[in-house]
């Protein structure tokens, strides 16, 4: 079984942009690429879990998506850092596109997209870690039994940041510090 770092993505590897859905918003944040590149060297698996309700709101569409994750993937691999699974919840209620509009257990802070990327990629979560910028992102590593998480003040992080914490949880700057400390946590 692999072990594997679970990475939202907008705050918090990409500066938030609400409803993001074309490859030219994408903006790296600073030491986001350096941090997924040193939990690769260290051995884990890189996956990117995200709620993106949007498809389901009608702002964009899955080909967008895709469009955005594909323009993201080459950016963070120009700078040595690759991700090796992709999980979005397209979901929510009250959405406006009716396959998408629907409750799911794959909404975080559910745990299906980390429990399906663990399945499909062999990935122990006893021996990962999750980082987000949301309260929520940090709940789903705890209903998914990840045991170790950061949530980084990126994003929505700082407005989070008052919100209380959860038993154990990292908090950091930005992605790079809260790989660095997680790392030497799971040691």
């Amino acid at each position: 079984m692999e072990k594997g770092f679970f990475l939202d993505r907008d705050g918090t590897i990409i500066e938030e942009a609400n409803y993001l859905s074309r490859p030219e918003q994408l903006r790296l944040i600073p030491g986001a690429a350096e941090g997924i590149a040193l939990a690769r060297k260290n051995g884990y698996r890189i996956i990117v879990i995200s709620n993106q309700s949007g498809i389901a709101r009608g702002y964009f569409t899955m080909e967008d998506l895709l469009r955005v994750e594909k323009a993201l993937g080459e950016m963070l691999e120009e700078k040595g850092a690759k991700i090796d699974g992709w999980y979005y919840c397209p979901h929510h209620e009250k959405g406006i596109i009716p396959q998408y509009t629907k409750k799911c257990s794959c909404r975080k802070p559910l745990p299906g997209l980390v429990l399906q990327a663990a399945e499909d990629l062999k990935i122990d979560l006893k021996r990962s870690a999750l980082v987000g910028d949301k309260l929520s992102d940090v709940e789903c590593a705890v209903n998914a039994g990840i045991p170790h998480y950061a949530q980084v003040t990126t994003g929505h992080g700082s407005e989070e940041k008052e919100k209380g914490s959860f038993p154990g949880m990292i908090r950091e700057t930005s992605l790079l510090p809260a790989i660095e400390k997680l790392l030497k946590e799971m040691e």
